[in-house]
């Protein structure tokens, strides 16, 4: 089969060209961030330059050679600033700039017939150090924001990182011809390969912005505005995912609900204000003495609910405890309420296959009232648990 490079270079170009007017026309309607604005120029900008490239002997040289070249790296480039703009990481924009820099010096000193292979190493070099670059993005968003499209974001860009090094590897040993459109066998269907990758990769950020803005909402469905810790929905849903585990490997669960002493007359004392700030204290406090598997949880105003996968109400106690004791030092080092809040906490145990939430935050609430009865400041066990 015989392919002709010239038409894969058009036909690439004008669908790139499409795509970046479809993005660019994305990011005037204004319902998006700047990387629309990005993603579009980079299509915009390759496809231009693959025009020239492709147009190269109807052209003056110095347009279809190092400015089309140089364009369309330019193009590319901005495929790596919009995928950073995206995961929202600094710009550094002096690299970019040496980067083109760098690249428009070398095109103009490469720019005659002599220089093609040099010229097809700079541009494969630069591309799977701008995929590679990718990846590396690719990779920090699946691990940051737990973005599976940042998975198919790298399977789209990985490939092409050895398919350019390839590309390079034969301009070096002289097996592509003096020039670009020298028949050969390899050329097209490199061509070919990184086109199409080129042309899918439309459809990986728009992937991704899709996943960030469905946990965008999953969020806000699930978690306190205020504090960040679970809401009643997000607890049940978490619940849900606890009970459903528990069924393939039965196991043991304690619940705290725990009440912040005192608080109605904090707010009354210090303001509203104030009473949002004791809430974040203890909300960060809590969390620094839970594990990643522990679910923590308001349960409406300033009562929370912790649940400890894989712990006794024994164990229990001692979270417990650790949490009144980072909560006091928090106070502390905040020191600004002359009514010093404390925590009560009820807590009961259960099996995560057969007990019902509700049915153990009851018992755990039962605790919580000895706790406030037998003078607040303290962590109590529901009778039904301690004598387990």
């Amino acid at each position: 089969m015989v392919l002709d490079l010239r038409t894969i270079y058009l036909a690439g170009a004008i669908t790139c060209t499409l795509l970046g007017f479809v993005q660019l026309l994305a990011f005037a309607t204004g319902r998006f961030e700047r990387w629309p604005l990005w993603w579009g120029l980079s299509n915009l900008l390759v496809g231009i330059g693959m025009v020239g490239i492709a147009l190269r002997g109807s052209l003056p040289d110095p347009v279809s050679i190092p400015l089309a070249n140089l364009t369309s790296w330019t193009g590319y480039l901005l495929t790596l600033y919009s995928i950073r703009d995206f995961a929202r990481r600094p710009p550094r924009l002096p690299v970019y700039f040496g980067a083109v820099a760098v690249a428009g010096i070398l095109l103009l000193l490469w720019s005659g017939p002599e220089g093609f292979a040099n010229r097809v190493i700079l541009m494969s070099v630069l591309a799977a150090c701008c995929d590679a670059a990718v990846v590396r993005e690719g990779l920090n968003l699946l691990r940051r924001e737990r973005l599976i499209s940042g998975a198919i974001l790298v399977g789209l860009f990985a490939p092409t990182v050895p398919v350019f090094a390839l590309n390079g590897y034969l301009a070096a040993s002289g097996q592509l011809g003096p020039e670009l459109f020298t028949p050969n066998a390899a050329q097209p269907w490199l061509a070919v390969t990184g086109t199409a990758f080129l042309l899918l990769r439309g459809c990986a950020l728009l992937l991704l912005v899709t996943e960030r803005h469905r946990n965008a909402l999953v969020s806000l469905a699930q978690q306190d505005a205020l504090t960040g810790t679970l809401n009643r929905n997000g607890l049940e849903h978490s619940i849900e995912e606890l009970t459903a585990e528990a069924a393939k490997r039965p196991h043991r669960f304690a619940v705290l609900l725990i009440d912040i002493d005192h608080f109605k007359r904090l707010n009354d004392t210090h303001g509203h204000a104030a009473g949002d700030q004791i809430l974040l204290i203890f909300a960060d406090a809590a969390r620094s003495e839970l594990r990643a598997s522990d679910i923590l949880a308001r349960h409406g105003g300033d009562e929370f609910v912790v649940v400890l996968p894989h712990l006794t109400a024994a164990e229990a106690i001692g979270v417990a405890n650790r949490i009144r004791d980072a909560f006091d030092r928090a106070l502390k080092a905040w020191g600004k309420a002359r009514v010093k809040p404390t925590l009560s906490i009820g807590i009961a145990e259960g099996n995560a296959a057969e007990n019902r939430l509700q049915a153990l935050l009851e018992q755990a609430d039962e605790a919580l009232y000895r706790s406030k009865r037998l003078g607040r400041d303290r962590a109590e066990l529901h009778p039904a648990t301690a004598w387990r």
